[in-house]
């Protein structure tokens, strides 16, 4: 059975650097215009688990692929970006403002071994589907090792 944990993101130099390196990456490539200079969103997230995979999927309504990133690492998986503040016309004014937004990380240790190289990352209607194929468990499994005839004895 799978186990995970939640980390905060401040627990670990290597998950800080990451992230500072995806933040730098986002801001580059999104206009002036998208770019968040406040504010905090923290989307909402369940993890799933089959026979062959676990599954991650994420809330992250209004936000634009370009503007998130998956990073996998150390049995740690991360999720990050920015979502921007919706576009408000130039003659109404805010009477309540609930919905979040600004730069988002959420970090998850997961337990297990996982096929990295076939993982996939789908955002599809608001929701992004992180899916990471299980790597069979061998231990404990036989296995037989050939023989093989010689003259000289192994090394």
């Amino acid at each position: 059975m799978l186990e995970f944990s939640f980390l905060p993101i401040t627990e670990s130099g290597e998950l800080v650097e990451d992230l500072r390196r995806v933040f730098a990456e986002l801001s580059s490539t999104l206009p002036p215009e998208q770019r968040v200079s406040s504010g905090e969103y923290h989307p909402s997230l369940d993890i799933l688990e089959t026979a062959d995979t676990v599954e991650i999927v994420v809330d992250l309504a209004g936000v634009p692929a370009a503007s998130a990133r998956v990073l996998f690492r150390g049995g740690v998986l991360i999720v990050a970006g920015e979502k921007a503040p919706a576009p408000v016309p130039a003659d109404s004014d805010f009477h309540f403002l609930e919905r979040g937004f600004g730069r988002f990380a959420r970090a998850v240790q997961l337990t297990g071994a996982f096929e990295i190289g076939q993982a996939r990352a789908v955002l599809r209607a608001g929701e992004l589907t992180i899916v990471l194929p299980k790597r069979p468990d061998r231990r404990g499994r036989a296995q037989t090792i050939p023989i093989t005839t010689s003259s000289t004895p192994p090394a």
